[in-house]
């Protein structure tokens, strides 16, 4: 799992729910997940638009600042990699959103799981009995005393 609490800022749609990151920043990231690790000058030939090489070397340097990337230094150049997976980071992003909304006070939740099932309901039937699946099987754990 994702090590860092990513916060999260203001209300955004799903496509938009890694609100750290501008659209530079969300370019650089689908490189390096896609081609794993890699240094500023293979991100600049990845682009297809001329990019400034210190315009991506910037950008770079701010998603390390932010625990997004890892570097190592061989010679001259810093090699980068994703400290997460897509997956991860937007599982840690969504479990920020949702504990900001559901612990704000006890009766806020309700809205937010009710529009939930809604959504959910609303666009697969199958996803609908998973969800359903795992609160049963929450309930048998919890009432075990088995850890979450």
């Amino acid at each position: 799992m994702f090590k860092y609490r990513l916060p999260f800022w203001g209300f955004k749609r799903a496509a938009e729910l890694t609100p750290m990151l501008g659209p530079l920043e969300h370019r650089v990231m689908e490189t390096v997940w896609r081609r794993g690790e890699c240094s500023v000058k293979d991100v600049c030939a990845a682009f297809e638009a001329s990019m400034a090489y210190t315009t991506v070397m910037t950008t770079m340097d701010r998603l390390f600042k932010k625990g997004l990337l890892a570097r190592r230094k061989q010679g001259r150049a810093y090699f980068y990699s994703a400290t997460a997976s897509r997956d991860e980071l937007d599982s840690s992003v969504a479990s920020g959103f949702l504990e900001v909304l559901l612990g704000q006070r006890g009766d806020a939740a309700q809205p937010v799981l009710s529009r939930l099932v809604d959504l959910v309901g609303e666009s697969d039937r199958a996803l609908l009995d998973e969800l359903d699946r795992l609160v049963q099987e929450k309930r048998r754990r919890l009432k075990k005393g088995e850890p979450s």
